[in-house]
C-alpha cells in the first residue's frame, strides 16, 4: 500500500472537505502580532490542537498542520533557533494527536518569500533542498499528505514538488493563488500551472486563498477540460477589507457554502475555506455537500506544452504548430561567438523576433565546441523564462542537457 492510498480512496469516493483558516483561529485563542505562529504552536500545544480538532468535528475530512512558514528561511526571519526537521515533525504530530483517525493530516508547505533565479535571488536547487527538510519533518511526524499551498510563483512550486516525490511518493497537493486577472502574481495562467504541475507529478492542483469563492469557480472552470488529477478550491470568505488595521472577511458561512454546489460544477473535487473563514464555514460547507460524489478528471492524459505564461494544447482542433528553430548555433557565427563569451542577447532577439512572427513554440539549441552545454543550457533556460511566453523545445545530443533543462524549466518542454 503506498501513502497515497488513504487519500486516493477517499477521493473516489466523494468530494472531500478540507479545513479552514488557520491563522485566525489562532489570534482568535491568544496568538500575539509579530511573533512566529509555528514556534507559539509549540508552546502553546493544547491551542492548535483545539483548531485542529474544531475543524475535525465541522467535517473537514482533511486538516492542515500548522507549519505553512516553517521553512528555513522564514523561522529564521523570526530568529528560530529550533531545526526545520524538528519544527515540522513536532507539529505534524499534534496534528495527528488531535484528529486521531477522525480526519486525514496533510503537510502544510507554504512559501518562501523569495523569488527564484533568475527573477529573484534564491538558486533553485537551494529551494529544492530548503524543501525537502521541511518535507522530511512532515513525512516523519506522520503526515497522510502534503499540500504545498499558496503559491505566487510556478517555480518555486516546482521546487517544492520535486523536493517532495523525490523523497516520498506520498500524495501531494499543489495550490496555487490567482490575482483577479486569472494570472498568479508572477504571471501564470491556471492551465499553464495545471498542465506543469500535473505533468511533474503532483496528485492533485488547484487554487487558494486570493479570490473569494465566486472568482474562484472562473480558475476551476478554466483547468476542468485539461484536468488529469482533481482539483481543489479553497476560497478566501469573499473578498478583504480593511477596517483601520485589520483585515476584514464579510462572507458568512452560509453564503460561503452556497458556492460549493458551483464550485464541484465546475470541476473541484476538494473544497474547504482560506482567509476569513472558520469552523462554522466548513459546517455549513460540509452540510451543503454531504456525500457529494466527485466530478472524475475527464482525461486519462493530455498532449500539452506549457511556460511560465502560457499553455500550448496539442489537439486535432489545430492539426500545425510552428516551430521556430533559429536558436541553434550551426552556420550562425555570431551567435557561436556569442555563446563561447558567455553573452545570450542575438538568444533574446531571436526569441522574441520569431514569437512576434508566430511561432508556436521555439526550439532551443546550444550545442557546440568548446563551452560548457549544460551551464549553457541553464543560462539560456532562464533568460527564455522571462523574454518569451512560448514554451520551448530542447535539442540536443545530450541526455545531460537534457536533463538539465527540464530540471529547471518552469513548465512543460518537449
Amino acid at each position: 500500500m503506498t501513502k497515497s492510498f488513504k487519500m486516493k480512496s477517499l477521493l473516489d469516493k466523494q468530494v472531500v472537505i478540507l479545513d479552514g483558516a488557520t491563522g485566525t483561529e489562532l489570534q482568535k485563542k491568544g496568538l500575539p502580532s509579530g511573533v512566529c505562529p509555528e514556534i507559539w504552536c509549540l508552546e502553546n500545544p493544547t491551542v492548535i490542537q483545539d483548531v485542529h480538532a474544531s475543524y475535525q468535528k465541522a467535517g473537514a475530512q482533511v486538516v492542515y498542520t500548522c507549519t505553512f512558514g516553517a521553512n528555513r528561511f522564514k523561522l529564521k526571519q523570526f530568529g528560530v533557533k529550533k531545526d526545520v526537521y524538528s519544527v515540522n515533525r513536532e507539529l505534524a504530530l499534534l496534528a495527528k494527536q488531535a484528529c486521531g483517525k477522525k480526519a486525514l493530516v496533510a503537510g502544510d508547505i507554504g512559501p518562501t518569500g523569495l523569488f527564484i533565479e533568475p527573477t529573484g535571488p534564491l538558486a533553485f536547487e537551494e529551494a529544492v533542498e530548503a524543501f525537502k527538510e521541511q518535507a522530511r519533518g512532515l513525512i516523519d511526524g506522520g503526515c497522510d499528505l502534503i499540500v504545498i499551498e499558496t503559491m505566487i510563483d510556478i517555480q518555486e512550486t516546482r521546487a517544492a514538488l520535486l523536493a517532495v516525490k523525490e523523497l516520498s511518493d506520498i500524495f501531494t497537493i499543489t495550490s496555487l493563488t490567482f490575482e483577479k486577472d486569472g494570472h498568479t502574481l508572477g504571471g501564470t495562467p491556471p492551465v499553464a500551472a495545471l498542465i506543469t504541475l500535473q505533468s511533474l507529478g503532483a496528485d492533485a492542483v488547484g487554487c487558494n486563498c486570493s479570490a473569494g469563492p465566486e472568482q474562484m469557480v472562473e480558475f476551476i472552470a478554466a483547468m476542468k477540460p485539461y484536468a488529469t488529477v482533481p482539483l481543489l478550491a479553497k476560497p478566501n470568505a469573499g473578498m478583504p477589507r480593511l477596517e483601520g488595521l485589520k483585515t476584514v472577511f464579510d462572507m458568512d458561512a452560509g453564503s460561503f457554502a452556497a458556492y460549493a454546489r458551483k464550485l464541484t460544477a465546475a470541476g473541484a473535487n476538494l473544497l474547504g475555506g482560506c482567509c476569513g473563514t472558520t469552523p462554522d464555514h466548513i459546517a455549513a460547507l460540509a452540510k451543503v455537500m454531504g456525500n457529494g460524489k466527485p466530478v472524475k478528471p475527464r482525461r486519462a492524459s493530455i498532449s500539452a506544452l506549457s511556460s511560465a505564461r502560457s499553455a500550448l494544447v496539442l489537439d486535432e482542433k489545430q492539426p500545425l504548430f510552428i516551430v521556430g528553430e533559429r536558436i541553434n548555433p550551426t552556420g550562425k557565427k555570431a551567435l557561436q561567438q556569442e555563446l563561447a563569451e558567455g553573452k545570450l542577447s542575438i538568444i533574446r532577439q531571436m526569441a522574441q523576433e520569431q514569437e512576434a512572427q508566430g511561432a508556436s513554440l521555439l526550439d532551443v539549441n546550444v550545442g557546440q565546441p568548446g563551452i560548457d552545454e549544460v551551464q549553457t543550457i541553464k543560462k539560456v533556460i532562464g533568460l527564455l523564462s522571462t523574454a518569451t511566453s512560448l514554451p520551448l523545445v530542447i535539442d540536443s545530443s545530450k541526455v545531460e542537457t537534457i536533463e538539465a533543462a527540464l530540471r529547471i524549466y518552469p513548465g512543460r518542454m518537449l
